[in-house]
């Protein structure tokens, strides 16, 4: 088979936006390097100047075009002009309206839009706002989840609304490897999104602990417990931990801001005190009770075995697929 890639990239794969800061130039240039569509992720802070800074280091490492994700719940209108000076190839948006006026001024600045959904009605107002593709994402995915539809379901709506229009669709949630991404193609999909197999990545900023509990955990829960202070009514699933477990029944009135200080952490730059229950989870630089900090993942945790480079997470996926392609469902002659 031919691949396909999505929006002017070799494969049909996108290396998810992983926040708040674990998609590092270094993760995102080895798989924009592997001929992949990989994702920044701006501060949740207007910061205009470093998001200037994050881009043209990532420009140190390739030279191959790449994407950045914005999250609308927080102040954005600063960052969004920077990453369109900036000319990004593509900008990634979630958690909030996406406005035929943004679309408008991004297409202006020859930077393509791409909303991640999670309901068909989200999709549609996508698909009106003239978007260029739109990531379905499934309530299998890991971190915060926007919808309660399953991807299995919620995937063949979306293909059915946007089908004549010139939008790509890309599956999310619970895809780690290559019998996820044959999955998400025979539902319609043109592409995947993979957050937490590019989180179990060498190169990806999560701390040394989390990306060990990815491989030694294999369940996942839906929860509300973390960030409710800073991000309000914005669940998120995440690894089944000791700690998890002894808290996950906290009263809806308790939230992070008047709990004890558990550690330190680096936050693009600024440093920040981690309180109990915070919704951020531990990069390199955080100091303390690790293994009482958030950590998202999702629901396909029990297929990840190991860390490895992105580019042997991508080679592996291109060349599984292409096997079971050819070996599962090519015609019989």
């Amino acid at each position: 088979m031919g691949w396909r890639g999505i929006l002017g990239f070799e494969y049909g794969i996108v290396q998810a936006p992983l926040g708040p800061d674990i998609s590092s130039p270094q993760l995102v240039a080895a798989v924009a390097n592997a001929g992949v569509l990989g994702f920044l992720r701006v501060p949740d802070w207007e910061d205009p100047d470093y998001v200037r800074e994050l881009i043209r280091k990532t420009r140190t490492l390739t030279n191959k075009p790449f994407g950045i994700g914005v999250i609308l719940a927080f102040p954005h209108k600063e960052n969004v002009k920077a990453i369109l000076d900036e000319k990004v190839a593509v900008l990634q948006l979630f958690w909030g309206e996406c406005s035929k006026e943004l679309v408008l001024e991004a297409h202006k600045a020859g930077v393509k839009v791409v909303p991640q959904i999670g309901s068909y009605e989200e999709a549609k107002k996508a698909a009106d706002a003239g978007v260029d593709a739109i990531i379905v994402q499934g309530r299998e995915a890991g971190g915060h989840v926007i919808g309660q539809d399953g991807l299995i379901t919620l995937l063949p709506r979306v293909v059915d609304l946007v089908r004549g229009h010139d939008i790509a669709v890309i599956a999310a949630g619970g895809i780690v490897d290559e019998h996820g991404y044959v999955a998400a193609l025979a539902l319609g999909a043109q592409g995947v999104s993979l957050g937490t197999r590019f989180l179990a990545t060498e190169e990806s900023y999560a701390h040394p602990t989390y990306k060990r509990k990815l491989i030694e955990f294999d369940q996942t829960e839906y929860t509300d417990v973390f960030g409710r202070a800073r991000w309000p009514g914005a669940p998120q699933r995440v690894l089944a931990t000791p700690f998890f477990m002894e808290w996950k029944a906290l009263p809806c009135h308790e939230n992070e801001s008047n709990q004890p200080v558990i550690g330190r952490t680096i936050i693009h730059g600024r440093e920040r005190e981690v309180r109990r229950f915070a919704g951020t989870v531990p990069n390199a630089t955080t100091t303390g009770d690790i293994e009482s900090m958030a950590m998202y993942a999702g629901e396909s945790i029990g297929l990840i075995k190991e860390i490895l480079p992105a580019g042997e997470v991508i080679k592996r996926i291109v060349e599984g697929a292409q096997r079971l392609i050819d070996q599962q469902f090519a015609p019989l002659n």
